[in-house]
């Protein structure tokens, strides 16, 4: 069944989430899609901030503004209606900005109309022109011309030239208030992965202020890095929450093939590169084992891969049929894909806004809509027509 692979795909360039043309496997339509009042035909990209470069992620402001990540280096601060908008370099941390390095994930801090906070995840480079993926927060000035006091509160040590697989979202526990965030492998799978005395390849949790909660599942074990959450991952570039259950979703870039959707768990080993779907971008075996005692399955798995980028579950009324479903971004086939869900099965996909770019982050919008920012294009909003 493997060798079928290696004439399903063209060659993708290795480590690189920007991935050659492929054709994707059809899959039928499920019998719910038949009596959906919304078809993915109806909804259509409405521009609300036109950019150039690309924004890695966004956040909405309490007062409807967006704050956003240029990956070159920037804040963005960005009016409601989007018609213009504000850049912050002054206290921002210096980054690499190579391949899928640069200024990354942004995210609020729970209390932010209180305290302003804002936590930034980067591709922090040294002298010897290595980098690595770091987490890291400082205060929004009240004239919002700077980020005051940054700080760095997590950094990868085992650093590297390699630009690639820097994972890098983040997300607040919604019972336990802690930050959630992921690093890739940074392209050294036979190592980082699988090793907990390693960083890369893992979801890791810390308290808001850095420090380590004491329930992390390797507190006791003093040879691992005592914030890994989870490990056995290649290149996550999209965490979210259920707005329900309270778990939190993950996606990940496989090789070729083998993207996947993890619900993550404390301690629990999620197999790469040990067992995958995917195989070498030169069409070669990484391993003939898609499962192995002791690492968990994914609750869905892309062949071929769609390069996942972004994702929030859909809530609200404006897409109906589709509540409690997945958005999630794709980078290669560049759309979104609509991931319909029977609570923890995927039970059929849809193409939303299908060849319009390169879609690096998705939100649910507080006025209802999702939004996704889209390389060269800006931000934009997933009206229905």
């Amino acid at each position: 069944m493997r060798i079928f692979y290696l004439f399903a795909f063209l060659l993708f360039l290795a480590g690189c989430d920007q991935s050659a043309t492929a054709t994707e496997t059809s899959r039928p339509a499920p019998d719910r899609a038949s009596n959906m009042a919304l078809r993915a035909t109806a909804i259509k990209p409405k521009v609300v901030f036109e950019y150039e470069d690309i924004l890695w992620s966004f956040h909405f402001l309490p007062d409807g503004r967006m704050i956003a990540t240029d990956k070159a280096g920037k804040l963005l601060i960005i009016a409601a209606d989007g018609a213009n908008h504000d850049s912050i370099t002054v206290g921002v941390p210096e980054v690499k900005n190579v391949g899928q390095g640069g200024l990354l994930d942004v995210l609020l801090d729970q209390d932010f109309a209180t305290n302003r906070l804002v936590y930034l995840s980067y591709s922090q480079p040294d002298d010897e022109n290595n980098a690595a993926t770091s987490i890291g927060v400082g205060r929004l000035a009240d004239d919002e011309s700077e980020l005051e006091n940054f700080q760095t509160l997590y950094e990868m040590k085992n650093r590297t030239d390699k630009p690639y697989h820097y994972g890098s979202r983040m997300v607040w526990g919604p019972e336990d208030g802690h930050l959630y965030f992921t690093i890739g492998d940074r392209g050294n799978r036979d190592q980082n992965p699988q090793d907990t005395t390693r960083d890369g390849g893992k979801v890791y949790r810390i308290a808001k202020d850095g420090s380590i909660p004491a329930d992390n599942p390797f507190v006791d074990y003093p040879a691992a890095k005592q914030a890994i959450y989870s490990y056995g991952h290649r290149n996550p570039q999209s965490m979210t929450v259920h707005p329900e259950t309270g778990e939190i979703w993950e996606t990940e870039h496989g090789p070729r093939g083998g993207d996947e959707i993890n619900i993550i768990e404390p301690g629990r080993n999620y197999g790469w590169p040990v067992v995958t779907y995917g195989i070498n971008y030169n069409g070669s075996q990484i391993t003939e084992e898609v499962s192995a005692p002791g690492m968990e399955q994914p609750l869905h798995y892309w062949v071929p891969s769609i390069a996942p980028s972004g994702m929030c579950f859909i809530t609200g009324d404006k897409y109906p049929g589709w509540e409690g479903d997945l958005l999630v971004g794709s980078l290669k086939f560049m759309r979104v894909q609509h991931v319909q869900l029977d609570g923890k099965t995927v039970v059929g996909e849809d193409k939303v806004l299908n060849n319009f770019g390169r879609v690096r982050d998705l939100r649910m919008g507080p006025d209802g809509y999702a939004y996704a920012s889209v390389e060269g294009e800006g931000i934009v909003r997933l009206v229905v027509e």
